[in-house]
């Protein structure tokens, strides 16, 4: 579905994408991982459009879509959880979903209002509370939900359980792995990078701005001491 080629992204003079591919295939989850500094967050942030790879393509199903901007990719059916949440803190719990609920590109809506706030029972006690009275947690929630209101046909989770309680960050995984069995591709990063890999089909290794490592969750969970030395742990 999304695929990526010989990405070279700049934040001024600094060059933090060097030549970076791959692939997210339609219902396929892909794990990035890589130590804090990588370029992880770049990388989704050029996919996302909002930064302008200097050289390389993106493409959706074989469209161009290198340097469109994020509401155009979001139309196309990508939901992006981004890290630090990014919910209005101004809107209520309501608000919040209900601004972002439209049909997916099929036309189909299989994330309802109603479908979300079963997701996330914590959200439905909380609908009046405004963004900024929910906990770190919940929030987290709301981010996820309302990304999951736009059908998309493929979420991107930025470290989705960062500075989470371990009851909420098992259920933020609970919620990847049905999100995931129900086709929509995602793209995960995340510290806990077994969880990534026993979550996800394939998996990309990132380390000064390249892929370094690529292949098959299963494999690389299979040999902890090579993907160690990348992710130096």
């Amino acid at each position: 579905m999304i695929r990526f080629d010989d990405l070279h992204t700049y934040y001024g003079d600094s060059h933090i994408l060097h030549g970076v591919a791959g692939e997210i295939p339609a219902a396929t989850a892909v794990g990035l991982l890589g130590r804090n500094g990588m370029g992880k967050t770049t990388l989704i942030r050029t996919l996302m459009g909002y930064v302008r790879p200097a050289q390389g393509r993106v493409q959706c199903d074989g469209r161009e879509l290198a340097g469109l901007p994020p509401e155009k990719m979001a139309r196309l059916g990508i939901g992006y959880v981004p890290e630090g949440r990014g919910i209005f803190p101004n809107l209520s719990v309501r608000e919040n979903l209900v601004m972002a609920a439209r049909a997916g590109v099929d036309g189909k809506k299989a994330w309802t209002y109603e479908r979300v706030l079963e997701t996330f029972p914590r959200l439905a006690e909380r609908l009046n509370n405004g963004g900024n009275q929910l906990s770190g947690g919940e929030q987290q929630m709301l981010s996820i939900g309302r990304a999951l209101m736009t059908n998309p046909r493929l979420l991107i989770l930025d470290e989705a359980t960062e500075g989470l309680a371990p009851l909420i960050v098992a259920e933020i995984w609970r919620v990847i792995a049905q999100v995931r069995s129900t086709g929509i591709a995602t793209l995960i990063v995340d510290r806990d990078w077994r969880k990534v890999l026993a979550h996800t089909d394939r998996a990309l290794v990132m380390e000064k701005g390249q892929v370094v490592l690529q292949g098959d969750s299963a494999a690389l969970l299979a040999d902890p001491q090579t993907l160690g030395e990348r992710l130096g742990v």
